[in-house]
């Protein structure tokens, strides 16, 4: 089991910036694609972005899309949300995953996760 530790969240106004990082144990990280995930009080929790293991693709939710950037540092373990022009709609407790196969924006196809980073956008 992949250990993830997901960091960077805070409080931002709306039209700000935050990155979010994720760190993962193991040694066998760029075998895997990864993606985050966000769920706000009272919702389901939905798909945000995913990237393959090697960096060559990267898919994102049409809310977040042009805003929202993933990446990955393989040689460190680490996946990356950078996020521009936020929106108060934004506001969710953000989680990375593992991806292990099926309908890359279903939780159902993630079976690692992080503890969530919390992210709050004030109008």
């Amino acid at each position: 089991q992949v250990q993830l530790v997901e960091s960077g969240g805070g409080l931002v106004q709306a039209g700000g910036s935050l990155r979010l990082s994720c760190s993962a144990s193991g040694r066998t990280f760029s075998n895997y694609a990864m993606g985050w995930f966000r769920q706000a009080p009272g919702k389901e929790r939905e798909f945000v972005a995913r990237i393959t293991g090697s960096a060559i693709s990267t898919y994102y939710a049409d809310s977040v899309k042009g805003r929202f950037t993933i990446s990955r540092a393989n040689a460190k373990n680490t996946v990356t949300l950078q996020m521009n022009s936020l929106k108060p709609e934004d506001t969710a407790v953000y989680y990375c995953a593992k991806f292990v196969g099926g309908s890359y924006d279903s939780p159902g196809a993630y079976d690692s996760w992080g503890q969530g980073t919390q992210v709050t956008v004030s109008s």
